[in-house]
């Protein structure tokens, strides 16, 4: 069986691999398109140092990220996730933070070829489940999600916050 960080698919046009440290610019640099395209530009308060600090410094190591770039060298999209831990199922799952595609490169399958690589990522960890959370007014994510992926909404569930704490 071969691991994803031992995988460095080649898709037709893009390359999907495990991001490192020599890509925290331009995760960064997608991190803002997100938050910019989600109007929440105003709540990036965060640096590229914490960003290498918390997906690459083994010590305080907290999350891992996809990364996805055309043959130009150009990065297009990202996904960011985490392990977290199911007490139901008494097994880890995996809680997509993140996932972004640049506007002018979305509809090409890149989104749904990324969380192929993250379910994979979730059976290499022995996951029962992934996760995220989508704004409600992201009518083409949720369609995608619901239509492409086969995602069913939590509805049942309502999301808490502490920021201060």
């Amino acid at each position: 069986m071969l691991y994803m960080s031992e995988v460095n698919a080649i898709e037709k046009d893009f390359q999907i691999r495990i991001a490192d440290k020599k890509d925290v610019p331009d995760l960064f640099s997608l991190i803002k398109e997100l938050a910019e395209y989600e109007k929440l530009l105003h709540e990036v308060t965060g640096t590229e140092k914490d960003l290498e600090k918390y997906l690459f410094d083994p010590e305080h190591k907290v999350a891992e990220a996809l990364i996805v770039k055309i043959h130009s060298g150009e990065s297009i999209a990202l996904a960011l996730y985490f392990y977290n831990f199911s007490t139901f199922q008494t097994k880890p799952g995996i809680y997509l933070e993140d996932i972004y595609v640049k506007p002018e490169y979305r509809n090409q399958g890149i989104g749904k070829k990324l969380f192929d690589r993250i379910k994979q990522r979730a059976n290499e960890k022995n996951c029962g489940r992934i996760e995220w959370s989508v704004l409600d007014w992201n009518t083409p994510s949720i369609e995608f999600y619901k239509n492409s992926m086969g995602a069913k909404a939590m509805d049942e569930w309502t999301t808490y916050r502490l920021e201060q704490f």
